[in-house]
């Protein structure tokens, strides 16, 4: 009994875990400066990056999803979380 309620201990410390980490996506504003549709890119002049250890500068980020791109627009500003995935810059969300 006792490992059965340990067990269930540690995973709901796991699930609080991954539920606050998700919950804390760090939000930056930037201006949309050129989409790729074809690649599924957009260059994106934004602030730091704080998530990442990225200064204020100009960068391009692969989207999660495609339809991401329909949302965004040269010279419009947007906000939006961004992560590493599999390596590469993706933007996450949009506000």
């Amino acid at each position: 009994m006792k490992r059965i309620r340990s067990a269930a201990l540690m995973v709901a410390l796991v699930v609080a875990t991954a539920t606050g980490t998700l919950a804390q996506q760090a939000f930056t504003k930037g201006m949309v400066k050129k989409i790729k549709p074809e690649g599924g890119l957009v260059t994106i002049s934004h602030e730091a990056l704080t998530n990442l250890d990225m200064p204020a500068m100009t960068t391009s980020f692969r989207v999660a999803d495609p339809s991401m791109l329909r949302r965004l627009q040269p010279g419009k500003p947007v906000t939006f979380a961004a992560d590493r995935i599999n390596g590469k810059l993706t933007i996450t969300a949009l506000k």
